[in-house]
């Protein structure tokens, strides 16, 4: 099975290539935006592989949350290789990558969602697949609700943006990995069942998971709240 997957939710975008459970990964470079770096990262990877888009079995992105304009860049990447090749689609949450990437039975994925807020998702290992409790939410670091059960493990680089959070974290016990972030490898190995079970979505019906719909707070909102104009 083969399985390009796509994710720039963040700072770290990456691409990666499934064959079959071996997964080769390529990084963006740093200092430019995933918009020049994806593709031809992309066309590198599949050259080195020997393979072109049209013999994949699907096309897997990193659906959000995250940075605005890197979800357009990873949705609309994966949306006009699909198109074109008429490969399935399969759409994956940031938060659960992260979860998946900590490892943990029960994770709290904290994504920076910067204007002061934070991403946050619980999720559970249960059969083998981690499952999303309740809904993904976006909150200010001092309302993002922490698990009262012991065993919860927190990811994600809100931890290291909002020390407030962090102190949070420590105070109810719950052990924090912070430099987790979502890949394009994580994205692939969480898709690959997908594929399997025919879990696809229709190209034409991809769009980002932007949880809220403003990219910037006005300068009424920013001055109420004590910051600069």
């Amino acid at each position: 099975m083969l399985i390009l997957a796509l994710e720039t939710s963040t700072e770290l975008g990456s691409c990666a290539l499934w064959r079959d459970g071996v997964v080769a990964e390529r990084i963006c470079p740093t200092g430019k935006s995933h918009s020049e770096t994806l593709l031809p990262l992309v066309r590198e990877l599949l050259a080195e592989a020997g393979l072109k888009v049209g013999q994949l079995d699907a096309i897997a992105f990193g659906v959000g949350p995250g940075a605005f304009t890197g979800l357009r860049v990873a949705c609309g990447a994966a949306q006009g290789l699909a198109v074109a090749t008429n490969r399935p689609l399969i759409p994956v949450t940031s938060l659960e990558t992260m979860a998946a990437l900590a490892g943990a039975e029960r994770v709290l994925a904290l994504l920076d969602a910067r204007m002061g807020e934070v991403y946050s998702g619980s999720y559970q290992l249960i059969d083998g697949a981690y499952r999303l409790l309740g809904d993904i939410r976006v909150s200010a670091p001092d309302a993002v609700a922490l698990p009262a059960e012991p065993g919860w493990v927190a990811c994600g680089n809100a931890i290291a943006a909002y020390p407030a959070l962090a102190e949070r974290l420590s105070a109810a016990g719950i052990a924090t990995q912070a430099d987790i972030l979502p890949s394009a490898a994580a994205v692939a190995r969480l898709a690959a069942p997908r594929v399997t079970r025919g879990e696809s979505i229709d190209a034409a019906l991809a769009v980002p998971l932007y949880i809220r719909d403003k990219v910037a707070k006005t300068v009424a909102e920013r001055l109420s709240e004590g910051g600069r104009a």
